[in-house]
């Protein structure tokens, strides 16, 4: 096959993908508080990655800051992450999940990777590591490409 070739069947599985995408987000989603993708995409930053300035945020999403700055509002109003000083600059404000966000984080996440787990429960074990490698890899290829590419591949794999 050739690269050509390849990378039309990658741009229609990615097309299957997104239109999965949407169902796969509102069939993960449990317990009391139903996450917007963008909030649970900013949660598992924060967790991962640790309190982040709203400029590094934006800048990780390929978003405009008024953007992120909008979706970080309502995860403050529903009390899921606050403002903080940025304890390297007093000057600066970081964004930090709260304990209650946290656990809604790891309620979500925990039902989403309980759903993954059956979808992939056929695959073999080497398959698994392989796909998470090759999507990682995929990850960090997007994140290259110029931001307006990024920004209409947003979301993509969020729920993963």
């Amino acid at each position: 096959m050739t690269m050509n070739a390849a990378t039309n069947k990658v741009e229609q599985q990615l097309t299957v993908l997104l239109r999965r995408g949407n169902r796969v987000h509102l069939a993960t989603q449990n317990g009391d508080v139903a996450l917007e993708r963008s909030a649970y995409g900013i949660m598992c930053q924060l967790a991962d990655e640790g309190p982040q300035r709203l400029g590094v945020l934006a800048a990780s999403f390929g978003l405009d800051p008024s953007t992120i700055t909008r979706q970080v509002q309502d995860l403050e109003r529903l009390r899921l992450a606050g403002k903080e000083k940025d304890p390297t600059d007093g000057r600066a404000i970081i964004l930090a999940l709260t304990p209650h966000g946290r656990d809604v984080l790891d309620q979500t996440r925990n039902y989403r990777q309980e759903r993954l787990s059956k979808a992939l429960a056929g695959w073999p074990e080497e398959d698994v590591t392989n796909m998470a490698r090759l999507l990682r890899h995929f990850n960090a290829a997007l994140n290259r490409l110029d931001g307006h590419l990024l920004m209409a591949l947003g979301g993509l794999l969020e729920f993963v």
